[in-house]
């Protein structure tokens, strides 16, 4: 007798839709010769220095699990990491826990919020985990759809207008993946008012915190009152050019990190130690590869900025993260059509903004985390694809 796999895996799972971004790159992996600037992944390798703490602590034969929260040493340079950088304190032994990159700690931080039935507030366009692993944890996504008119930046009115009495998370993303847009402490402090009132948890993903070219960044968790309730999230992969190390870590009150933990322990244990002896390094002495990588970024993202308002594709300026977010209104084309015809026609791969909410549609991202020889050659591509395909959107509108 056949097995009928239909009927046995979870309804929830079934109607989960893939990612986005895996869907489109799956074209991706099948041409020859492309190049992508769609992954959110640095051009630099990581810093030799990092990778040598690895490597060392392999000749000393660290290969042993840690403490489900991570190293003792790891922890407290993540607590000294963030009083420094970010004015916010949190306990070393009871208020970290090293985690599977960010992404993990998103999940587990949603897991330990939130019960079924419970609404989860999602600004957009956002990070492609955020909703489905709500909806795992039983929870129900509300997006909020921002736009490039306001700076992609959520504002009061619009989380007001959007709670209920089932409300219990808001999820915030600055700097934003995928729009490159910051909030302001100013900014933090109006939302913060409506958060307290509403009695909200925040799950502040920070992982783009050192890629900001505007300011500095604030944390909401530096904010009167917010430490208590917010959950932080940061990690190794973006500034430190460690995604593939899988090392991330999360900060909230002790209480939350207990319940926390227990899920981490059941399904994670604890994160690699060798990834972790090099994050050590990583935060110890960094710092100065951290600023090369940022001026760098900032210089592309004059650059990509530049380039595509003069092709015609009015650009959003990003101040923070790898990500410009333009609209492709002038084709006439979707944000799937725009992507799939860029590849086949130019092969330059970027990811339709629709793969980051519904209010992605009609944008594009693209990801200026590749060196500038690429970003130059893929610029003159898109422009000659945007020339051709405007001309024949003009030429249909008239006929």
């Amino acid at each position: 007798m056949s097995v009928n796999y239909d009927q046995i895996i979870s309804p929830v799972v079934k109607n989960l839709p893939p990612s986005g971004i895996r869907r489109f790159f799956d074209l991706v992996a099948n041409t020859k010769g492309v190049i992508s600037l769609g992954v959110g992944e640095p051009d630099f390798v990581t810093p030799w220095h990092i990778r040598e703490a690895c490597v060392y602590s392999l000749e000393k034969g660290y290969t042993m699990y840690t403490s489900n929260y991570g190293l003792p040493e790891l922890r407290k340079e993540i607590a000294s990491y963030l009083l420094k950088n970010y004015e916010v304190e949190y306990n070393p032994d009871n208020e970290i826990i090293v985690t599977i990159g960010a992404s993990e700690a998103v999940d587990i931080a949603l897991r330990t919020l939130v019960s079924p039935g419970d609404e989860v507030l999602i600004p957009e366009p956002c990070y492609v985990s955020y909703s489905p692993c709500t909806v795992l944890a039983g929870g129900k996504p509300v997006t909020i759809k921002t736009n490039a008119a306001n700076g992609f930046k959520l504002t009061p009115q619009q989380l007001e207008a959007s709670i209920t009495a089932k409300s219990k998370v808001l999820v915030l993303c600055y700097p934003n993946n995928p729009t490159g847009a910051i909030m302001t402490k100013e900014d933090l402090q109006a939302i913060a008012k409506v958060i307290e009132k509403h009695n909200l948890i925040v799950i502040s993903d920070e992982i783009y915190s050192e890629l900001t070219y505007q300011g500095k960044h604030t944390s909401i968790a530096s904010l009167p009152g917010m430490k208590d309730r917010t959950i932080l999230v940061n990690g190794f992969s973006k500034a430190f050019a460690m995604t593939g190390w899988r090392i991330g870590y999360v900060c909230a009150p002790k209480e939350l990190i207990a319940a926390m933990v227990k899920i981490h322990q059941y399904t994670i244990m604890c994160a690699s130690i060798m990834a972790q002896k090099a994050a050590i390094e990583a935060l110890q002495n960094g710092r100065p590869q951290v600023n090369h990588m940022v001026s760098q970024y900032n210089y592309r993202r004059r650059l990509i900025v530049s380039r595509l308002n003069e092709i015609g594709l009015s650009c959003f300026e990003p101040k923070g993260a790898f990500y410009v977010f333009p609209s492709i209104k002038i084709t006439g084309m979707s944000s799937d059509e725009f992507a799939e015809k860029l590849l086949a026609e130019e092969k330059v791969a970027v990811v339709p903004g629709n793969a980051f909410g519904t209010s992605g549609e009609g944008h594009i991202r693209i990801s200026y985390a590749s060196s500038l020889q690429q970003i130059n050659e893929a610029l003159n591509r898109i422009d000659n694809f945007v020339k051709r395909h405007a001309q024949l959107s003009a030429v249909n509108s008239n006929c």
